[in-house]
């Protein structure tokens, strides 16, 4: 199969074209380095193996772009990159930052349940399930939200103060309070028991 053209595509791509025809794009340093261009001829297996090489590298490439930005799970981490390239690049590459140890589970995890608890005003509950959507093994997860959980009544109650201690004072604000606890992830009983404290203190 005869190379016809070659032609600059965004994001640091070429497209390649066989016989004149479109045939894939490929990474513009994997394919440099192929020493494959017009005029050359290709076959199939040599073409596999060139798409091989170019998911390889964007799927690192893009694995390091996010990771300068904050910290993923390794599933969280193989989900994005598999938005650019195939699963099975997305996976080694997701796996690969994991053995070199820029990714880490764990300490991901702790990270993730304290910013969950702290910033987002999750209940166990949620931050678990949040966890558990990101790739963190159940068990592990289970013990890092008990570790970090804090008191789901006091925590609805600073929830309360900080956000919602001007919006009691009718029954459709009150709803609609009760409602976004609810949507973080807190049991009815212990919002109750945190409105029942609020109203008694104020």
């Amino acid at each position: 199969m005869l190379i016809t053209a070659v032609e600059p595509r965004k994001k640091s791509l070429s497209a390649l074209f066989i016989e004149g025809e479109f045939a894939v794009n490929i990474d513009t340093e994997t394919l440099i380095k192929s020493g494959f261009k017009a005029g050359k001829d290709i076959d199939d297996a040599q073409l596999h193996e060139l798409i091989i090489q170019s998911d390889k590298r964007r799927a690192n490439e893009k694995a390091l772009y996010l990771l300068e930005r904050r910290n993923h799970s390794q599933k969280e981490l193989a989900d994005k990159i598999s938005r650019v390239t195939s699963r099975e690049a997305a996976e080694a590459a997701a796996q690969h930052m994991a053995d070199i140890g820029l990714v880490n589970d764990e300490e991901f995890a702790k990270s993730y349940t304290r910013e969950m608890f702290t910033r987002k005003g999750f209940s166990a509950k949620r931050v678990l399930y949040e966890l558990l959507k990101k790739g963190i093994d159940k068990e592990f997860a289970q013990t890092v939200v008990e570790d970090f959980a804090p008191d789901p009544v006091e925590k609805i109650l600073e929830i309360i103060n900080k956000k919602y201690s001007k919006k009691l004072s009718d029954e459709k604000s009150r709803r609609r309070s009760i409602a976004a606890l609810q949507r973080l992830g807190y049991r009815w009983d212990d919002i109750k028991a945190a409105l029942n404290q609020f109203e008694n203190e104020d």
